[in-house]
Parts: C-alpha cells; structure tokens; sequence
C-alpha cells in the first residue's frame, strides 16, 4: 500500500514526479459554493516558484496552475478539485552519472530498498518539486478557512537566528529570505552566498503563526491538532524536527513558568473565552485549538545535493564518491517556507470540517 494521501475531511493527494511531464494534486472534501480561480492559487506558487533570486535553484518553472475539475462558474461545486501543473525545465542529463550510485542524505537507498527500483532523475517522487501542489492545494484550504490569518517565516540559516527585538512583520516580504529581521537578511545574504560557491549548503529553522483559529478545533485522542500538524510538516521533504509552541524548550522550564495563565474576558459578559497571558502552548491543549495563535517551529535539513564529494555505494555494493551536479537550493529552508503555510493551511482546513462535522 502508498500513502500519497493526507487528511481526513479535507483530503489531497500528490502525483507526478520531478522530470515527468507533469505534477498535480486532487483536493477531495471542500465545501460547495467557495470563490476559487486559478489567480486565487498563483500567487502562493509564485512565492514558493524555483529560480528567482541567487539564494535558491536555478530550475526555471513557471508553475502556471491549471484548475481542470471542481470549479464551475468561479466557485466550488462540492466534487473533487483537480489541479495539474506542468515541467517544463526538466535537465534529466544531469543526473546520468548517479543513476547507480546512492547519493548520502537522500532517498536514494531507501526508494531502492523498498521498490526494487527508483527513479535517479532529481529523486522522482522523492523531489522537493512535489511540495509545489502542496502550495496548490493549500490555496484551496485557505479559501476554506478565511477566518484565518497563517504568516511563515525563517527564523534561522546556519546557526544564525533573527533578534526577536527586531522582529517587522512587513521585511518578510522585502527579502529573499522570508526574513522578519533587516540585519538577519544582511547576514544571511554572505552566509547563504558562500555556502552555494562552495557547493555546500545550510539548514534552517521555519517558524509559522496562524491568528484566528477558534477555540475547540482539533479532537482527543488520535486527531489532535497538533498531532497533525506534527505529522503534517514532517512529511515536507528535508524536515528533520518540529515543535509546538516551546516545544523542547519547555522541558527547561518548570511548571510555573510553563503555564498560560488565564483572566477574564476583556469584554463584557466575558463569554469569548478567557484572555490568555501567555502562549508557551502554542495555541493547542489537549490536541484542541484555544483561540490563541497557532505556532509551530520546523527544522530543515541543509540540503543534500552538495558538490563536496562523499563516501558512497553504488546499488552492486562498491565503494565511490559522489558530487551531485544539477541545480539545487543551497538552503531548501528558504523556499519550503510557503510549504510551512500550505500544510498549516490544510491541517487547519481539515479540523475546521472535521469540527463542523461533530459538533455543527
């Protein structure tokens, strides 16, 4: 059995690999009557699109998407959305020369291991490319929960973390980094830049906040929010650790300095729910929304495609080296951040339904 499927109300799933003809995704489970086009999914696959500045590969996709079911008349009929995006820089050459060599750090063995075969150009099914309908169908999910407000952004490249004193929501977009710290963004440029002329790379820590989740999403004991958020990032190509609000740092604190306390409601009558003066939980208890702001950290790993040569194996068990040529992000970080939106996006999406669903 594959699993290329995830969710539960709001369902997607992927197909396509990095050098076929084509991508695509199929959302199951939107409600009827949402507005949705095709300039209402663009602009998520623009900022996530390949090739637009020296930090990140030069693969040149337009990622134009094309909605091919779903939609009539400008809004949702109910019937699953599919949505198709085609390759069109495709340089499977490149990879010609690790077609019987294992490269470290990728999925190369493990495809190999389980299938009796994998794909060598750009890791297939394993590629990063397939994260762009993600985007897609988290566009889509976004239009399910207007509601919601969902921001990512890079908190750290390489060891470096952003000042939180210098935190401007507004430099996130002036950047190419996604980077809320102006002198963070100055750094990271020399960092960045180095690590790709030397055919190296660099990790990275995402962090993502999502405003205007309700109180009450999510469900005990296998349907927690945050379980599924946690499962949701996990499966971004190069994740490598995800926290909910502290997270690990709340093993260093003690019970006092963990807790969020409540107050009253500001407002009269106090029936909108306690007013919070700390959010260490990361908006969820009990694997349930409180109404507080959704957080999450994601780590990435620095990518694996890296001109350095490494010790290896080729699939008869000899011994070699690899260099992997072709283009690739010198921090894959940077550009999974859209893809840090679009699964918070769509795990939110999904409990909304699965919510409304319960409870009405």
């Amino acid at each position: 059995m594959s699993w290329n499927t995830f969710g539960r109300t709001l369902r997607f799933t992927t197909w396509g690999e990095s050098h076929g003809p084509a991508i695509g995704a199929v959302v199951d489970g939107c409600p009827p009557g949402i507005a949705l086009s095709e300039g209402d999914i663009q602009p998520y696959l623009d900022a996530r699109r390949p090739g637009q500045n020296k930090f990140t590969t030069q693969r040149q996709e337009p990622d134009a998407v094309r909605i091919l079911s779903g939609v009539f008349e400008g809004k949702t009929t109910g019937t699953p959305i599919s949505l198709l995006i085609e390759n069109t820089d495709q340089r499977s050459k490149d990879y010609s020369e690790i077609a019987n060599t294992y490269r470290p750090g990728h999925a190369d063995y493990a495809y190999d291991a389980k299938y009796g075969f994998r794909d060598y150009r750009g890791g297939g099914r394993s590629s990063a490319r397939e994260t762009a309908m993600r985007v897609a169908a988290g566009a889509v999910a976004r239009k399910v929960i207007g509601e919601v407000s969902i921001l990512a952004y890079v908190a750290e490249i390489g060891g470096d973390a952003v000042d939180p004193a210098n935190f401007d929501a507004g430099e996130i977009a002036r950047n190419p980094f996604w980077c809320p710290d102006a002198a963070a963004a100055k750094r990271w440029e020399a960092l960045v830049d180095e690590a790709r002329k030397a055919g190296s790379s660099l990790g990275a820590v995402v962090e993502c906040v999502a405003t205007g989740v309700p109180a009450g999403w999510g469900a005990p004991v296998y349907a927690k929010l945050d379980a599924d958020l946690a499962a949701g990032m996990m499966s971004i190509n190069a994740v490598k650790g995800v926290e909910i609000g502290d997270g690990f740092g709340a093993a260093r604190l003690t019970g006092e300095q963990n807790a969020d306390p409540m107050r009253p409601s500001l407002n009269e009558g106090g029936n909108d729910g306690p007013r919070f003066e700390a959010n260490h939980a990361g908006g969820i208890a009990g694997g349930i929304s409180t109404g507080q702001p959704v957080t999450c950290r994601v780590a990435f790993k620095p990518t694996s495609s890296i001109l350095t040569p490494v010790e290896s194996v080729t699939r008869d068990g000899e011994a070699t080296e690899v260099r992997t040529k072709g283009r690739h992000d010198p921090c894959v970080g940077i550009r999974g951040t859209p893809v840090v939106e679009a699964m918070m996006a769509l795990v939110l999406a999904d409990h909304k339904l699965l919510h409304r669903a319960q409870c009405g």
